[in-house]
């Protein structure tokens, strides 16, 4: 296989013949222009030339082995033409947010000082890059329904018991049948890679050694693979599903993902469009300001035109949903899964008790409430109402699968109102990005004690010494709220 110069790669920088360097390597992505979920125009940004920076932190390693045949992959750069790049890498100047993350993590408090995921959630916002955060913590449209998963917790206290024996306390569960130390899993979210060069795999490590399941999101920055190397021999993963419009396609991922070990499959039904995250969208432009030193101003030359410039509406990783099948219907998509896996079935984004009704119809294992964290669908109703609506509703849907509810838990009390209300456990996304960002896999075992911790207390106080004692009576919604600080 013959070695490239910078000069050979440099002369193919156009749509029609598109080269671009990864790790000293050399690919012809032309044909994978029209076919790449973000679009032509990033790739043919950096085509002829190096794009390492910019495609390690939001793809797999073995993207390019997925999709690209074995004729597009060139060879490597000549050994001059990668010194030469190492040489570009190290004489580049460090940006005004590089320098501010790098001062910020000299400043982080003692991993023992961490006493809530609020903690953790402010150390990460400090020493995370600005892309990170904004893709991290951004909602959709003005971030509401986001703010009101939260919120919504406030509205719910407890009837506690007294004179009940809670020496002896176990807040474990099983999930699907598989063991929880408590009733927590992670929820799928994706590019852990943005806040840690290690991404998911720090949450894998940490999970396994605090007897958690994690589900591992479609567009992890790690391959299925890569993660589930990093697991112990007996942990148990659940994968998070994109379904592809191409049936032949999904069902590839699914045997590859059965074959890897997954025990279960969450099926993503509340993403069939990217939300509209303008903070995420915003994240470029704050970036380019702060490196001209001043902010970019709009210039009137009497030219017309300026409001049909394009815009990248898709952030940093909307449009890796780009393919993602729009028509899927009780009728067809739940048979079709189940017929080509036997892995359990999870429906993740049911967002109303009618969709919760349809679901145990349909047949399957579980159903996730969730609103995908306030980053889809603005004003859809935060998980812990449509869980409370169930109860009062339909509480026979209990009885037919399994729910759990994610979205807004920051607390060991959160979860107990869910168990309260009939879930059988709750999922945290944001709360593991921040955490492995900021301090790696210890980070995540962090916040697991953590929650642990404040859940086995709150037991104890609410008068349970098991998970079987919470009892929807003991908890209560009031039509009042309390006066404190917000915890968003």
């Amino acid at each position: 296989m013959s070695s490239w110069t910078l000069e050979q790669v440099s002369e193919h920088k156009s749509p029609n013949s598109c080269w671009v360097i990864i790790q000293n390597k050399v690919y012809d992505v032309t044909e994978f222009l029209p076919e790449h979920p973000g679009g032509a125009d990033i790739i043919l940004k950096y085509a002829g030339r190096d794009a390492t920076s910019v495609y390690e932190p939001i793809h797999p390693p073995d993207a390019l082995d997925r999709n690209l045949p074995s004729s597009k992959h060139l060879g490597p750069l000549a050994d001059l033409a990668a010194q030469a790049i190492a040489r570009e890498k190290q004489a580049i100047k460090k940006t005004v947010d590089e320098l501010r993350v790098e001062q910020a993590r000299r400043r982080m408090p003692p991993l023992n000082r961490i006493l809530s995921l609020m903690d953790m959630e402010n150390v990460a916002k400090q020493t995370l890059s600005h892309k990170a955060l904004a893709y991290y913590s951004s909602a959709s449209d003005d971030e509401l329904t986001n703010y009101e998963n939260a919120r919504a917790f406030s509205r719910f206290f407890f009837h506690a018991r007294v004179m009940r024996p809670v020496a002896l306390c176990d807040p474990s569960t099983t999930i699907l049948g598989f063991e929880s130390s408590i009733p927590v899993f992670v929820s799928g979210a994706a590019l852990a890679k943005l806040g840690h060069p290690e991404g998911e795999a720090n949450i894998t490590r940490a999970t396994g050694e605090e007897r958690l399941i994690q589900m591992v999101s479609s567009n992890a920055s790690l391959s299925p693979n890569a993660i589930m190397e990093a697991a112990r021999p007996s942990q148990t993963l659940f994968f998070q599903l994109y379904k592809h419009r191409n049936d032949d396609i999904a069902e590839k991922r699914v045997r590859e993902i059965e074959s890897l070990g997954y025990k279960a499959i969450f099926l993503t039904v509340d993403a069939v469009v990217p939300g509209n995250r303008e903070r995420d969208i915003r994240s470029p432009w704050v970036l380019e300001d702060q490196e001209r030193g001043s902010p970019q101003y709009h210039i009137e030359d009497g030219s017309r035109g300026a409001a049909k410039e394009e815009v990248n509406i898709f952030g940093t990783a909307g449009a890796l949903i780009a393919n993602d099948d729009r028509d899927m219907t009780w009728e067809r998509t739940i048979p079709w899964l189940r017929s080509i896996t036997k892995l359990p079935i999870v429906v993740k984004g049911i967002q109303c008790v009618e969709d919760a009704v349809l679901a145990a119809e349909a047949g399957v294992d579980g159903i996730l409430l969730s609103n995908h964290g306030g980053r889809q669908l603005e004003f859809s109703l935060p998980p812990l109402e449509v869980l409370y609506s169930i109860r009062r509703q339909r509480p026979d849907v209990f009885e037919k699968m399994e729910v759990y509810i994610d979205g807004g838990v920051r607390r060991g009390t959160d979860v107990l109102k869910a168990i309260c209300l009939g879930a059988t456990a709750v999922g945290l996304g944001r709360p593991f990005l921040y955490a492995q960002s900021a301090y790696g896999v210890d980070g995540v075992s962090k916040i697991i004690q953590i929650l642990r911790r404040e859940i086995v207390t709150a037991m104890r106080l609410v008068g349970a010494s098991s998970l079987r004692d919470l009892r929807p009576e003991m908890v209560q919604r009031v039509d009042w709220q309390p006066h404190y600080h917000p915890k968003l």
